[in-house]
């Protein structure tokens, strides 16, 4: 299944996008509470256009030990730009910009569809009691979900999340939760909140866990192909990301995109690091 057109929400396309998030006014209209680092929703206007979106001030970062070097929203960035280079728009246009709080990464709210229960949208994520995932659907973990009794936390069969699964490998994405996953009106599927990715150190913790050890698709191989060419020394994307994160981790990365596709195979858990973030949601 090819990946869905690219047309971004709104009608503007991504290079306009990118525009009006880094050089439109952002205006505050409220703060994500439940969020342990500053995330601010709010608007921004440029030439007539006006987006949410949500910014995430670098002076608001909390500090984190296995990630002491860099910033969240350079990272947030990073995770954007190796997207664009695999063609499937996975990660909503971000930018890194000056606000009313200082420096931070800006990115597009996406909304979510509306009546999409209604519409018939299936879940993502589900707990089953069998032992077996059923049609459709790929096991991740038993885990206990009442005193004495378990369930199978399982994940849809479905080539937006294999895509997403692939860039999180990529990006040794730390923390990819089901609230991470943002559907579209259009149909697409977003990721977001990468603040904690490209470490040198393996730290991939996902719930998409199950095409581990299954070969990857063409169009897997060939996003991977890209990213390695695009990855190159001396690239726009290598001095781009050298603005975003260190030279050790551009070295990691590139390590991981030439392993994955030496393997030709989805990775599985290293065994060193708890394989699944917590809380799951």
């Amino acid at each position: 299944m090819p990946a869905p057109e690219r047309i971004p929400p709104g009608g503007l396309t991504g290079t306009e996008l990118i525009t009006l998030l880094t050089k439109g006014e952002l205006t505050v209209r409220g703060q994500v509470r439940d969020a342990s680092n500053a995330v601010l929703f709010c608007t921004v206007a440029y030439e007539g256009e006006e987006r949410s979106c949500v910014y995430k001030p670098v002076a608001g970062e909390q500090p984190l030990w296995d990630f002491p070097d860099g910033t969240l929203a350079g990272r947030e960035v990073a995770a954007y730009e190796i997207s664009e280079v695999t063609g499937w728009g996975l990660v909503p246009p971000t930018v890194l910009r000056d606000g009313p709080y200082g420096e931070g990464m800006c990115q597009l709210w996406i909304d979510p569809p509306s009546g999409r229960s209604a519409d018939g949208e299936p879940p993502l994520l589900a707990l089953v009691e069998d032992e077996d995932p059923g049609d459709g659907w790929k096991a991740v973990v038993r885990a206990e979900v009442d005193e004495g009794r378990t369930a199978l936390l399982v994940h849809a069969d479905d080539p937006r999340l294999r895509r997403l699964a692939v860039l999180d490998a990529v990006i040794n994405n730390a923390d990819r939760k089901g609230g991470h996953l943002l559907p579209a009106p259009d149909g697409r599927l977003y990721g977001i909140d990468h603040g904690v990715t490209f470490n040198a150190d393996d730290k991939l913790r996902t719930l998409l866990w199950g095409w581990a050890g299954e070969p990857l698709t063409t169009e897997a191989v060939e996003a991977l192909d890209r990213l390695e060419l695009a990855l190159e020394p001396g690239t726009a994307l290598v001095t781009r990301l050298a603005e975003l994160i260190t030279a050790a981790e551009i070295d990691a990365l590139r390590g991981r995109v030439e392993g994955l596709r030496s393997a030709g195979l989805h990775p599985g858990p290293s065994g060193a690091w708890p394989a699944i973030p917590w809380p799951p949601v």
